[in-house]
């Protein structure tokens, strides 16, 4: 069974750094795209991330692209992923996903984005 627990969100000012987590269990990483959203209330979800773990290719969505990197923490099974030069319209709850590669590309990469964990709220102060 494919699990997925986020960690690393809290409060940051503009400006500054917060590095997100996301444990995954019941799967490894060369057979699954993993990929991050996130989520205002009352909003549509806004896809973010996605790396292939195949081949450990990124992609990125225009609103956060050059501001955040993800990578892995393989002895963990953990996926990071660094925020840089935070700005409060990035504030929102953070969600990991995560699906078997299937050789095809969708929106942003090969995620699929539609299982998640509980997510971690990130909050950017002015």
């Amino acid at each position: 069974e494919v699990q997925l627990v986020e960690a690393g969100g809290g409060l940051v000012p503009a400006g500054g750094s917060l590095r997100l987590s996301c444990a995954a269990s019941g799967f490894t990483f060369d057979d699954y795209a993993i990929g991050w959203f996130r989520q205002v209330p009352g909003k549509e979800r806004e896809r973010i991330s996605c790396v292939d773990g195949s081949d450990g290719r990124t992609y990125y969505s225009g609103s956060v692209k050059g501001r955040i990197t993800m990578s892995f923490d393989n002895g963990k099974n953990t996926v990071l992923m660094l925020m840089n030069n935070m700005k409060p319209e990035d504030t929102a709850v953070y969600y990991c996903t995560a699906n078997r590669l299937e050789g095809r590309i969708y929106g942003l990469g090969p995620c699929r984005f539609d299982s998640w964990g509980q997510g971690t709220q990130v909050t950017v102060s002015s």
